[in-house]
């Protein structure tokens, strides 16, 4: 029995449709896998944040099982202060950051008086080590006190050679209304806490070393924050300019904030 042939173009016809076909269902097939994907990675960033909040609590956990019979009740709840003001300042809540670390240096403070006077000790004896190889020249002034305030940025002002060393301090500086004495200024800021903030001018070459343990350093449109924050950077016309300043800037916990002229 012979077999009836089709029509011509029936062929075609019935392949363009299971192409269509085919075509359709690898467009639903592409599409799905990309909501899984993006699902899978929705689901990876909470399992990544919950994770880092876990490994958190294990280490906070494993700290206080070793070292739990050497600390008392206001030593924990300053170190949960101290853990969180850390994780929000790195988050980017700085000020909300600061005021964790806040309390929990005060609890700190209440519970190891020794502990706190001793670090103040060896802060202030880097700083006269430090002031003693930054400042070459002689005519520079130093202070050192409880808390420093420094507004150098409402109006014009005289510009010298400074060493400062201060628990507590504040200072913002406007270089644009500055008067320089020297050719050459260095200016070196050290303490526990600290919050500076720099307007760069062109008139000055400038350079700035800056290290801050807790907190947060912005320079220019970039921002640094959490632990061991360092900023080394020298201006273009630094070596061209007539009037040159160098910063040194070192605190425990603190906020720097340099803007660009």
């Amino acid at each position: 029995m012979l077999d009836k042939k089709k029509p011509y173009g029936m062929d075609l016809h019935t392949d363009m449709a299971f192409v269509a076909a085919g075509y359709n269902i690898l467009m639903v097939v592409i599409l799905l896998t990309k909501l899984v994907l993006q699902r899978k990675t929705f689901r990876r960033c909470e399992m990544d944040k919950r994770n880092r909040l876990i490994a958190i609590g294990l280490i906070g956990v494993g700290c206080m099982m070793i070292f739990g019979r050497w600390l008392g009740f206001f030593s924990i709840v300053a170190l949960l202060f101290l853990f969180l003001g850390v994780y929000r300042t790195t988050s980017g809540k700085v000020k909300q950051g600061y005021k964790l670390l806040g309390i929990g240096a005060i609890l700190l403070l209440l519970d190891h008086l020794v502990l706190v006077l001793g670090i103040c000790l060896i802060s202030l004896g880097m700083f006269f080590t430090k002031s003693k190889r930054v400042q070459r020249k002689e005519g520079f002034m130093q202070k050192q006190n409880f808390s420093s305030r420094f507004d150098w940025d409402r109006s014009p002002w005289v510009m010298h050679s400074l060493s400062s060393w201060h628990i507590l301090g504040e200072a913002d500086l406007d270089l644009s209304l500055a008067m320089a004495e020297q050719k050459e200024t260095v200016m070196l800021f050290q303490g526990i806490f600290g919050d500076m903030d720099i307007q760069l001018s062109d008139d000055y070459g400038v350079e700035i070393e800056a290290f801050v343990l807790f907190g947060s350093i912005e320079f220019g449109n970039g921002r640094d924050t959490g632990m061991l924050n360092r900023l080394n950077w020298k201006s273009p016309n630094y070596e061209s300019s007539e009037y040159k300043v160098k910063f040194s800037v070192s605190y425990l916990m603190g906020d720097l904030d340099v803007r660009l002229s």
